[in-house]
C-alpha cells in the first residue's frame, strides 16, 4: 500500500493538478485509488465540481455527491483554514484531522492525501500544515511553483520539512502562469541544493497530463 501527503510550497501552486494527475495515471494502470482533501477554504457550494475536491472526485470517477467522504472540513473564505473557520463560527478539531487522515491513509492502495496551502498554514490556534505531517509521518509529495521567488521558498520548505524529519519523495515544480526564470533552469538550480531528493519540472499540461513522463517519474518516485 502506498499513501502520501501532498503539500505545497505555498497556495496555488498545483497540488491539485498534480494529485487529480497520479490518481488518473494510478487508475489507467489498474491500482486501487483513494484520495482526499480533508480541509477545504474557498469552498463555493454553487461551484462544487471545480473546487478542489470536486476536481480529486472526478479523477477518481466518482461523484459529486460524495464530497463529503474526501473532504469533510470546507469553509466559504479564501483564507487559511483557522480563519476562514472563524469566519464561520467554528474550529477545526485538530486531533479529527488527524484521525481521519490516517483512517484515510489505509482505504486502498495507492492514497493521496491533499494538503491545504502551504506547509505552514494554520489549521487552528496551535497547529500548521506542518503539525498535521509530522502527526501522520507519511512520505510528502513537495509542489511548488515556478515564479520568482520559488528557489528560497521551495529550499527553505525543504529545510523545515527535513527539520521534523519528514521524507519528502521527491519536489514537482509546476510550471506558473506568472513570469520567472525558465522551468528548466529552475529545476536544475532547486536540485542543486536539494540534498538528492529528486526534483521533477511538470510543464503546463492538459486533462492527459496523466500520460506525461513527468507524471509516471513523480509515480514510480512515490512508489519506490
Amino acid at each position: 500500500m502506498t499513501a502520501i501527503f501532498v503539500t505545497g510550497t505555498g497556495t496555488d501552486m498545483g497540488k491539485t493538478f498534480l494529485s487529480a494527475a497520479l490518481i488518473r495515471h494510478w487508475r489507467m494502470a489498474g491500482h486501487a485509488v483513494a484520495a482526499f482533501k480533508p480541509v477545504a477554504s474557498g469552498f463555493d457550494p454553487a461551484t462544487a465540481q471545480a473546487s478542489d475536491p470536486g476536481v480529486l472526485l472526478a479523477a477518481l470517477g466518482r461523484p459529486i455527491s460524495d464530497i463529503d467522504a474526501i473532504s469533510p472540513w470546507r469553509f466559504a473564505a479564501p483564507l487559511s483554514p483557522d480563519m476562514a473557520a472563524a469566519r464561520e463560527g467554528r474550529a477545526i478539531g485538530f486531533d479529527s484531522v488527524v484521525e481521519f487522515s490516517r483512517r484515510a491513509a489505509k482505504s486502498a492502495d495507492h492514497v493521496l492525501i491533499e494538503g491545504v496551502g502551504g506547509i505552514m498554514v494554520p489549521l487552528d490556534g496551535r497547529h500548521t500544515v506542518l503539525d498535521w505531517m509530522s502527526a501522520l509521518r507519511l512520505p510528502v509529495l513537495l509542489v511548488a511553483g515556478s515564479y520568482l521567488g520559488t528557489i528560497s521558498h521551495t529550499l527553505t520548505a525543504l529545510r523545515v520539512l527535513a527539520q521534523r524529519n519528514l521524507e519528502v519523495v521527491a519536489v514537482a515544480v509546476s510550471e506558473s502562469t506568472v513570469p520567472g526564470a525558465p522551468l528548466d533552469e529552475t529545476v536544475t538550480t532547486i536540485a542543486r541544493f536539494a540534498d538528492l531528493i529528486e526534483v521533477v519540472g511538470v510543464r503546463r499540461l492538459s486533462r492527459e497530463a496523466h500520460n506525461h513522463p513527468a507524471i509516471a517519474r513523480i509515480a514510480t518516485l512515490i512508489e519506490s
